[in-house]
């Protein structure tokens, strides 16, 4: 009832008058405000409900892991990326649905000489489809600033300095000289030596751990930090190139590294930023980053050049000497003044910091059986099987299917950000069902045959998703603008269903390159699991976080025992229960 009351009435004026402010604004897309908006007034912290992190694969030259080398040639190669795009040469990113027609020389050739008015078109007649590349700029020079009730994006792309963090300590130097042009890498090098060899101890009260606070509490204590004489040290943290992270210790395991990539200890980051370089001392390498200015997409595409460019064309080798300057000159520590007020507040956000880090768990899984090919093999959807799992394996574990949430860029898209795929289905409720509770009941051809209509299903939900045909950003934007307009929120959104339907129990995201070694975040409700994943060519890669209402070990095993029946299913045996 409510549903079509919705539709004929409230719903369908609301969606006249999106339709109409969308024509008004061609320059732009109807979501891009209202997200800015979710993002920038969300008050919570910004570490754990909205920043992931994404790790890099280590160098394949292992001497080349080194921490100095590396942090050098991470950077040196973050800004011939910067250069690259400022210059308006980075190749544009093209989804190429044909690519033995248009990922080719020839295309790329013939499609330069095309006036950019028609380049699009003749795209479009061999099936490639270029993808919005606006969220770029904020890349570099950029940070979230804390404003009292909604956030402020600040970008400054004059400044030529790198931001440096160790042991919760400040440094600044230029990375690109009066011209324009990249600093040498071997003062570059020279001057991360300097800082790695510097043995200032860790400042008693860490600046950092106000980046994590609740945005208002970090709005009033920021105006504290301007009045009492810091306002030209914050200038230059936040229209920093970006802040590269030095950790003093090695990384451990793969949950080590989630941890340490996801929050580490609040003392040597700055999760305002648009994103942190974190390098530990093994030469463990990730990038976290703020997640209103850009999605995922964006932050991939300058993670995979920087991976290629910093391993094939490195700017130092591990023999390079550093160059004989003076970084006590160049080289700038940053000191604040604290009052007892700040400080007061540091040592409240830390307290808040190190209760809500006690409360998270992460733990992952490498699933060897088999991953891409043989799937694909079997005509099966990888991204499908992988999403099937977690439908069996939370059913396995709790009993129930629950909301579930998958993100999609929509960067086809002018502006466009992501949509909603929704995985659970009543093809994957059917099929979980059929594995967990009653295998002997089928044979193998049958699993096969449900496996075979989830995966079309999904692969037709994850086509709508990416061509603008998912429901839940209209929606949202239906309901963003009944807001805007001061109009009292239509039943529809006040119904527990639309609640529940909101409330992703399971929040899953994948990202796949032959650069991440493993990437993850935090769950978006307390009792929720956030599943990071990649279905590689011949294996799987999970990473599980959750509170302490779920349990994401045992999720993980359900997870590798629905693997392990889909693949024997696959492979004609019986399923055992």
């Amino acid at each position: 009832q409510f549903c079509k009351s919705f539709e004929n009435g409230i719903g369908k004026e609301l969606h006249e008058q999106l339709v109409a402010l969308d024509k008004q604004n061609k320059h732009t897309s109807y979501i891009s405000g209202p997200w800015f908006d979710m993002y920038l007034s969300a008050r919570d912290s910004v570490v754990l409900n909205f920043n992931p992190f994404m790790a890099f694969n280590p160098d394949p030259k292992s001497e080349y892991n080194d921490q100095l080398t590396r942090a050098t040639n991470m950077t040196v190669s973050a800004i011939r990326f910067l250069k690259t795009l400022r210059a308006g040469l980075l190749e544009p990113e093209v989804f190429h649905l044909n690519p033995a027609k248009s990922d080719t020389i020839t295309f790329k050739r013939l499609i330069r000489f095309v006036p950019s008015s028609l380049s699009w078109y003749v795209a479009y007649l061999v099936n490639a489809y270029p993808l919005d590349m606006s969220q770029y700029f904020r890349l570099f020079n950029s940070t979230r600033l804390p404003k009292p009730s909604r956030d402020e994006l600040f970008t400054d792309d004059k400044a030529r300095h790198l931001l440096v963090l160790r042991k919760g300590n400040f440094y600044i130097f230029d990375v690109l000289d009066q011209d324009g042009n990249i600093v040498s890498p071997s003062e570059i090098q020279a001057h991360l030596k300097y800082i790695l060899s510097d043995s200032s101890p860790a400042p008693e009260f860490p600046l950092a751990y106000l980046t994590s606070e609740n945005r208002d509490i970090w709005a009033e204590l920021r105006q504290k930090l301007m009045s009492s004489g810091n306002e030209e040290s914050l200038r230059k943290v936040d229209s920093a190139v970006f802040c590269l992270c030095l950790d003093d210790f090695p990384i451990k395991d793969l949950v080590h590294l989630s941890h340490n990539m996801l929050h580490g200890d609040g003392t040597n980051r700055w999760f305002d930023k648009s994103f942190n370089l974190i390098i530990a001392k093994d030469g463990s390498t990730a990038i976290h980053f703020e997640h209103s200015w850009g999605d995922g997409v964006a932050v991939l595409r300058f993670f995979n050049v920087v991976f290629k460019d910093s391993t094939q064309t490195p700017a130092v080798t591990p023999q390079s000497q550093p160059a004989t300057t003076d970084s006590t000159v160049t080289v700038q520590k940053l000191n604040f003044e604290l009052t007892d007020a700040l400080k007061t507040g540091i040592t409240a956000a830390k307290e808040k910091f190190d209760a809500t880090m006690k409360t998270l768990t992460i733990d992952c899984v490498q699933f060897q059986r088999g991953g891409k090919e043989f799937l694909k093999k079997q005509k099966l959807s990888p991204d499908a099987v992988a999403q099937l799992a977690f439908q069996m394996a939370f059913l396995r574990q709790y009993g129930q299917t629950v909301a579930t949430y998958e993100s999609c860029s929509t960067a086809a898209f002018k502006h466009g950000r992501t949509e909603t795929i929704r995985p659970a289905s009543v093809y994957t409720k059917r099929c979980s069902e059929a594995f967990v509770r009653e295998p002997s009941r089928h044979s193998a051809g049958e699993l096969q045959q449900m496996m075979v209509e989830c995966s079309k299903y999904h692969g037709q939900l994850t086509k709508e998703a990416a061509m603008g045909q998912g429901f839940d950003r209209h929606l949202f934007a239906l309901r963003h603008l009944a807001a805007a307009k001061g109009i009292i929120l239509p039943e529809l959104y006040l119904d527990p269903a639309y609640g529940q339907i909101n409330h992703n129990v399971l929040s899953t995201s994948t990202l796949s390159s032959p650069a991440v070694n493993h990437g993850g975040f935090a769950p978006v409700v307390s009792d929720g699991f956030g599943v990071g994943y990649a279905v590689h060519d011949n294996w799987i890669g999970c990473n599980v976080s959750s509170y302490p209402g779920r349990n994401a070990r045992g999720f993980l095993q359900c997870v590798e025992k629905a693997l392990e029946d889909v693949f024997d299913a696959l492979e004609g045996k019986s399923i055992k229960s």
